[in-house]
This record gives C-alpha cells, sequence and structure tokens, in this order.
C-alpha cells in the first residue's frame, strides 16, 4: 500500500496534522451482562436478515457499469457504478444509501478469468477506487494476478462518494493549529479536551444519521452485497491495514462466502485491543520505526549531514521542533504540522529519502522546501474535504465500534506514562482518538474474531517493525484463523507490503491468489532493499 487513504489533517483536535494511516486505533470492553447479550443477539438476528435481504435484492439488480465522471479521475476502460445497501440493516426495507464501485476486467483470456478481486486500503476512511489503476498504471507485482482477476474497488459507506460524512467544515478543519501537541500543562490539555468533545458534537449535527450505522460489521454486510451485485457466490478480498480488520471481521460473519483473502499489515483482532489499546500500541511501535529512520539518516550523514548517530539526528529534530515551536516556520508550520510530515518516515520505507531530504535542507538554509512539504494547502479544496471525510469516518468507525474509556484520568495517566520513553506520537494519537470519550451515540461491542465453518487457508502478509500496525496484531489473527498462513517480512517496518518489490513475498501472495496455494508452514523472507539517498 502506498498512502491510499485520504491524508489527515487534524487540526481542529490540535493534533498531528497529516496522520498516515490506516490505523490509528483504540477501546477496552468489559463483559456485557446477560440481558445485554440477548438483546444485543436480537439486533444481530435482525441484521444477518437484512443482508440476506440485501444481498439478494443486489444480486438480482446486478451493477449497471457505465464510463466514471470525469471529475472521479479514473481513465477508460476503468468503469463505475453503484451498489444500494440498506442505512441499517435491522431496516432492510428502511432507508437506503448508495456504495460508488468501479472495476476494471482481468488483463488474461475469459478462461484465465477467476473472478472479481475487491479491495479494502484502511483507514477506516480510505476509498479503494483507486485499486484498478494497478492495472491502467501497469504496476508490475500486480501483473500476474490481474490476468485472473477483475480488480475492484470501492468506497465503503461514509467515505468519498458513498453518502460521505462530515464532521465540521473542511477548510476549518485543515487551517494550521501550530499548537505543539505535546501538552506543557494542564490548561493544555484541558484546550485539547475541550476541542476533542467539540469536534464529537460537530460529528453528531452534521451527520448524526449516519453515527450509529458507522461500523465495521456494517461495512462488512456491504461487502456481502457488493460481493452479491457482483454475481460472485465467494469474495476475492485484498485487505491492507485498517482492511485486515475489515477482512477479519468479513472472515467471522461470512466464512462460508470467502474464496481467497490476503490480509496485509494486520490490526490486532482482539476485542481487548479494539481500539483503545491497539492506539496505544501504536504509539510504542512508531518510536521504533522513528528510530531506525534516524539510524538511516545518521548512516547516510554523506547526503544530508544531520548528524552520524541516531542522537545526533534526534537532537536537530528537538531543535526544529522547538524553533516551530517559538515560531512558526514560514508563520504555517508549528509542531503539529512537523509531526504530521515526519511521521510519513515511520510508515513508509518510500518516504525515508523525501523526508530526510527536507529536513536537510531546512538546515541548509531552505525553509521554503518545508513550508511546501508541511503546511496545509487553504487552496486545494476537494482535497483539504478528502481529507476532512476521512477524518470523520476514521473516528466515527473506531468511537462506534468499540466502547472507550470515559475517564480522562485514564486517558492522562495512559498517555503521559507511554510519552516518557515513546514521545513521537503519543500525545498527537491521543488527541486524534479523544473524541471517542464523548461520543454522541451508542458504541458497540466487537465481533469476537474467530474460525468459522468453511472459512479457507486465509494469507497474512506482515513486516516485523510496522509501526501503524504492530507485528503482534499478525500474530493475533494467525492464532484465530485456523489453517491460515503467516508470511513474516524481517527486520523491515514499511506499511503495506504487498505492493513492495520483494519476490519472496510477491510470488507467494501470487500462487495463493492464483492457486489457491498456501505454503505448508509459516514463511520469514528477508527485507525489502532498503531506500538509497
Amino acid at each position: 500500500m502506498r498512502d491510499i487513504r485520504p491524508k489527515r489533517r487534524a487540526a481542529a483536535l490540535g493534533s498531528a496534522g497529516v496522520l498516515v494511516t490506516a490505523t490509528l486505533i483504540s477501546g477496552a470492553v468489559a463483559a456485557p451482562s446477560a440481558s445485554a447479550t440477548a438483546g444485543a443477539r436480537h439486533g444481530q438476528d435482525r441484521a444477518d436478515f437484512g443482508v440476506t435481504v440485501a444481498a439478494d435484492r443486489a444480486a438480482r439488480a446486478g451493477i449497471d457499469w457505465q464510463d466514471c465522471p470525469a471529475d472521479w479521475g479514473l481513465e477508460k476502460p476503468i468503469q463505475c457504478g453503484w451498489v444500494t445497501v440498506p442505512l441499517d440493516y435491522a431496516k432492510p426495507f428502511g432507508k437506503q444509501i448508495k456504495l460508488a464501485v468501479d472495476r476494471i476486467g482481468n488483463t488474461g483470456t475469459k478462461a484465465e478469468r477467476q473472478g472479481a478481486l475487491l479491495y479494502n486500503p484502511g483507514g477506516p476512511g480510505g476509498s479503494g477506487l483507486r485499486f484498478p489503476r494497478r492495472v491502467t498504471t501497469k504496476a508490475p507485482v500486480w501483473a500476474n494476478t490481474a490476468k485472473a482477476y477483475d480488480f475492484v474497488g470501492f468506497d465503503p459507506r461514509g467515505v468519498g462518494k458513498s453518502a460521505p460524512i462530515s464532521c465540521m467544515d473542511p477548510q476549518e478543519f485543515v487551517k494550521a493549529p501550530k499548537a505543539d501537541p505535546v501538552p506543557d500543562s494542564e490548561a493544555d490539555k484541558l484546550a485539547q479536551r475541550k476541542l476533542a468533545r467539540e469536534y464529537a458534537e460537530g460529528c453528531y449535527e452534521r451527520s448524526g444519521e449516519m453515527l450509529p450505522h458507522m461500523t465495521t460489521p456494517n461495512t462488512a454486510r456491504d461487502l456481502d452485497v457488493i460481493r452479491a451485485a457482483l454475481g460472485e457466490k465467494k469474495l476475492n478480498f485484498l485487505g491492507v491495514s485498517y482492511g485486515t480488520y475489515l477482512g477479519a471481521v468479513y472472515g467471522t460473519m461470512f466464512p462460508g462466502h470467502v474464496r481467497r483473502m490476503v490480509v496485509d499489515s494486520v490490526v490486532n483482532p482482539s476485542r481487548e485491543k479494539i481500539w483503545y489499546e491497539a492506539n496505544l500500541d501504536q504509539d510504542v511501535a512508531f518510536e521504533t520505526r522513528w528510530q531506525d529512520w534516524q539510524d538511516w539518516v545518521a548512516a547516510n550523514d554523506a547526503a544530508f549531514h544531520l548528524g552520524t548517530t541516531r542522537e545526533a539526528v534526534q537532537a536537530k529534530w528537538l531543535e526544529l521542533r522547538a524553533t516551530a515551536e517559538k515560531d512558526p516556520i514560514g508563520g504555517v508550520v508549528g509542531p503539529a504540522e512537523l509531526t504530521g510530515f515526519f511521521q510519513s518516515a515511520p510508515y513508509y520505507d518510500s518516504s525515508w529519502v523525501p523526508v530526510a531530504t527536507v529536513f536537510s535542507k531546512y538546515f541548509a538554509g531552505d525553509t521554503q522546501a518545508l513550508v511546501d512539504a508541511a503546511a496545509p494547502d487553504l487552496s486545494d479544496t476537494a482535497g483539504n474535504a478528502t481529507a476532512e471525510n476521512g477524518n470523520a469516518v476514521y473516528t466515527a468507525v473506531e468511537c462506534t465500534d468499540a466502547k472507550w474509556p470515559t475517564s480522562w484520568r485514564k486517558w492522562d495517566r495512559d498517555n503521559s506514562a507511554l510519552h516518557q520513553n515513546y514521545p513521537f506520537l503519543t500525545w498527537s494519537n491521543a488527541w486524534l482518538n479523544l473524541p471517542c470519550a464523548t461520543w454522541p451515540v451508542k458504541q458497540q461491542t466487537p465481533v469476537n474474531v474467530q474460525t468459522g465453518k468453511g472459512l479457507p487457508g486465509v494469507l497474512i502478509v506482515q513486516s516485523t517493525r510496522d509501526a501503524a500496525t504492530p507485528y503482534g496484531g499478525a500474530v493475533e489473527l494467525h492464532e484465530r484463523f485456523k489453517g491460515s498462513r503467516l508470511i513474516t517480512e524481517r527486520d523491515a517496518g514499511s506499511h503495506g507490503v504487498t505492493s513492495l518489490v520483494n519476490p519472496c513475498i510477491n510470488e507467494r501472495v501470487d500462487a495463493y491468489l492464483l492457486t489457491g496455494k498456501l505454503d505448508g508452514a509459516d514463511v520469514t523472507c528477508a527485507p525489502h532493499a532498503t531506500p538509497k539517498p
């Protein structure tokens, strides 16, 4: 995966600015009472009936494929269409919403075709509509798979073209906060708590009808309706980052509907991790990968001149942050914007050189490169709307999916303790997720991810030093999905592995998608090539 989710500028929350996943994640859940469990089961039964009704309806209707609208940026021969789903699966004959889908046909012969491969890039809040462009742009890693499959993308509910939600005015959302996300005082924390509460209220004011239904189980139900609309008896699915959790929930809810499933860079599906604890785990992993990048910058001091040790590079980073806190660089880049820009380096190896180059230029006297890279672009109206929508969906799904701590004392204690040893992202991540503490709609109990009857072997791919989705998540899903296989990319940490060039991984993904073949045991691969300045 390469930056498939919208760039998230959390200016309204005073947090990190561009938050580059896929999954900044979160909430420990108390065991429900017997009566609550019975009530939930009744609602579940109605939703199960609802998805059957919706899927049958979609199978009859099919999809009216047309050339894509010009402003969608999807060239021919990609085609676009719509799939209708209930807003509330417990009321399948009630209000309906339309989901945007697109496709490109398989590049091989009719005999080679194996159906549709659906894709989710993560977030939650990422659009999958660019997936068919892997064929039109001739991405070599996907050439073999493209011979056998139609590549199908979609905007999940609430995202982009699919009944999009919003929590605040997009232009206000991207305006630079300039403030340091690391609080210096109780007053700073109080200000952030106020912003988080106002953001949650804004979500309800602007998108209140959608919020109770913005959950991963509902998106999994949507996925099954799309499968039916495509005329597919079983689903072939590729999920990255949050898309792995969507796949895990789908595989649990519809085990007999899965044909092939690849999950890449895995969210820990344990109920205890979704979502509060998962975000805390992420803070630790980000610090590790941040240090990996600093080591690389130091090893390439001949190119970047930022110091020959990790400590020297960190000192430059702290100097830059202190400067921006005292006086925003170019009047627009404060510590929040810096964190937003620099965090793409621990996310993706492909960002190592660009981020180090901008960093180096700043200390060589070129401040404009940093302003151009890190400042919000208020003139980009469409891009800002996408960013605001992505953040709204991210917040809505994570806050509604699970029960979050409501005690500020707990948030403060946990994040203050983590910040001592893992300062790079901890407070930014806390402010991003804090609206969940005052969320205005009922929070659900996460699905208990497990193997069900008919679930085939799932292929799990994960790097050991991934920052956004720490390695333990892949191990957890592997244990829960019996018969799955885990491919580990050791000593690597780029988020999203399957689109990188690493023959040890690429060949196994191809073999699985083309033949269903899994190795007899789990596999460990050497890392992909390290970036060169």
